[in-house]
């Protein structure tokens, strides 16, 4: 598979960008939609998502943006996906933790996007190896991860950890900074408005044997 260009944009919203580098993913972080409403968006008075897909038919290419999404009076952290001025989906982060004011989401952000296939995690859900392990079963190309904020060390440490364990490149925007985790445990870090990332999209398996006692081998006629 040929290598891929991510940009991401640390500033400036999808309204605000007349045009994108050339690439085949941009990426936005949550100050790229802000907050959208569903009602206005279903009544016309507002086209944020629309946007998004034009933006993407204009600089063909893919495009994922961060959003917090209303609906109903129900807040989500979100992001929305679009490529060569298609909208493919709006998907929401699934794990809130604590009293968090958000909503969860329900189904796991997979996309393909660009001729790739990317794995999509919001916020809270790099928390959970299970999202990363569950993109790498799903023969996932690579995934973008979108924060609002870096409130600690940690998100960095753990994109390289997962891409170095489940063999999937990581793409993150967290607050004004774009970070790359590359399979070999390497990582990159821009403060840059516009940050280019050249990934190169793997699928390569490793066949693991384990030894489990108690599993009978006899078939049975009735399956």
């Amino acid at each position: 598979m040929y290598n891929m260009v991510f940009c991401v944009v640390n500033d400036g919203t999808v309204e605000e960008r007349e045009r994108l580098p050339d690439c085949d993913v941009a990426v936005f972080g949550f100050g790229g939609l802000g907050e959208v409403d569903y009602e206005s968006e279903l009544k016309g008075d507002t086209d944020r998502f629309d946007k998004v897909a034009r933006l993407s038919k204009e600089g063909d290419c893919g495009l994922i943006c961060g959003c917090k999404t209303i609906s109903r009076g129900l807040l989500r952290k979100s992001a929305a996906v679009s490529d060569r001025g298609k909208l493919l989906g709006i998907s929401d982060m699934l794990h809130v933790l604590d009293c968090e004011e958000f909503k969860s989401g329900s189904s796991l952000g997979f996309y393909r996007v660009g001729g790739c296939k990317v794995g999509l995690c919001i916020e809270n859900d790099l928390l959970f190896p299970d999202t990363f392990k569950s993109f790498s079963m799903c023969g996932c190309n690579a995934v973008v991860a979108v924060l609002e904020e870096l409130r600690n060390n940690v998100p960095p440490l753990l994109i390289r950890a997962y891409s170095y364990l489940y063999g999937i490149p990581i793409v993150m925007t967290a607050g004004k900074t774009a970070y790359f985790a590359d399979i070999s445990g390497a990582i990159a870090t821009s403060t840059q408005n516009i940050t280019l990332f050249e990934v190169s999209p793997r699928n390569n398996y490793h066949l693991v044997t384990t030894r489990i006692k108690g599993i009978a081998a006899d078939t049975k006629p009735d399956y």
